[in-house]
């Protein structure tokens, strides 16, 4: 197949390399002449994936007129970029089969919509995947065993995404849940940064597993809300990346929460990581979006009155922990 990948940063060219190495013609949008020069010449990013390469025939440029042709388009730009990249890429798209969402998060120029839902408008008619689960790309450019989800409205488009990137290691699953695949993918960075603070201000194991065990019940919650199933939270795109994201050392979520929870001002610590600290938009994203919504997501919240409303970290704990007493499910009757 052929495939333009519109994004190289850390995913885009993992993506890339992943999608030569299973036989697909591949092309890669870069957004600056100065990274187009850097993969052309060095077949790689240093700072971002040491040790990994792209291969020649990966075709590296800044022509945004790449996406002509192909039958599929991977956007793997920030999530912020999401939609001003897309309308670019919109005049070239007229072949493609399906466009691939590597990008996880919220799109703030519209509403806090997901980013599929911003993808379905510029690309009407276009079927969308989202491609999402527990797969840093730091892994995935050097072929380490990994399993994601392809989700999707489309059964088609899905098989397609399935198709071109599963191989002996990067195993693909679908999914026709795009909705609560695409939430989990954006909110598990939220509780990855949560987790990262609770780490970085010497809470211990126990408060870092109640973090991800009742984000996941929050996660889960909203994408019901929004129209997804709560069983999708279970699988790769839910419990799996909120795990790998929780606890890698390549998450940069956690390595923020980590500053963060010894001391660091939240725009400091993001100023520190150097890259994109998706969980920090995402929190706000979730805290517009819930809003006129008749639900409760206390980690959400208290995230926000910690790094948008300076409130301190103890008085956060104890506002968590003093909520009224109840039933771990709502399912849990006598």
């Amino acid at each position: 197949m052929k495939v333009a990948v519109i994004g190289s940063g850390g995913w885009g060219i993992a993506a890339s390399k992943l999608l030569c190495e299973n036989g697909n013609d591949v092309t890669l949008w870069s957004f600056t002449d100065e990274e187009v020069k850097l993969l052309s010449e060095k077949r790689g990013n240093e700072s971002l994936l040491p040790g990994v390469f792209l291969q020649e025939s990966v075709t590296v440029t800044g022509d945004i007129s790449c996406a002509s042709g192909k039958d599929i388009i991977v956007m793997a730009t920030p999530s912020f970029g999401v939609r001003k990249t897309a309308e670019r890429v919109l005049p070239y798209v007229g072949a493609a089969k399906a466009v691939v969402l590597l990008s996880k998060g919220f799109d703030a120029d519209s509403g806090y919509c997901l980013l599929s839902d911003t993808l379905e408008k510029v690309f009407a008619g276009k079927p969308i995947v989202a491609l999402t689960g527990p797969s840093h790309a730091e892994e995935v450019g050097r072929g380490v065993p990994t399993a994601v989800l392809a989700a999707s409205k489309s059964r088609e488009a899905a098989e397609l995404a399935q198709s071109a990137f599963s191989n002996h290691w990067f195993k693909v699953y679908t999914s026709p849940d795009i909705v609560s695949a695409e939430l989990g993918g954006a909110m598990k960075n939220i509780m990855a940064l949560a987790v990262g603070i609770s780490d970085g201000a010497g809470l211990g194991d126990n408060t870092k597993a109640m973090i991800m065990t009742r984000g996941i019940a929050e996660m889960s919650r909203l994408g019901v809300c929004l129209g997804g199933k709560a069983h999708t939270f279970a699988g790769l795109s839910g419990v799996g990346d909120l795990i790998v994201t929780c606890i890698s050392q390549h998450s940069r979520n956690r390595r923020a929460g980590l500053m963060i929870g010894s001391g660091v001002k939240p725009e400091d610590a993001l100023k520190r990581v150097g890259a994109v600290v998706e969980g920090y938009y995402a929190t706000k994203a979730v805290h517009e979006l819930v809003k006129e919504k008749d639900i409760e997501l206390p980690i959400c919240g208290a995230m926000y009155e910690l790094l948008f409303e300076g409130k301190p970290l103890a008085d956060v704990m104890n506002s968590l922990l003093t909520r009224d007493k109840k039933p771990e499910n709502v399912l849990d009757i006598w």
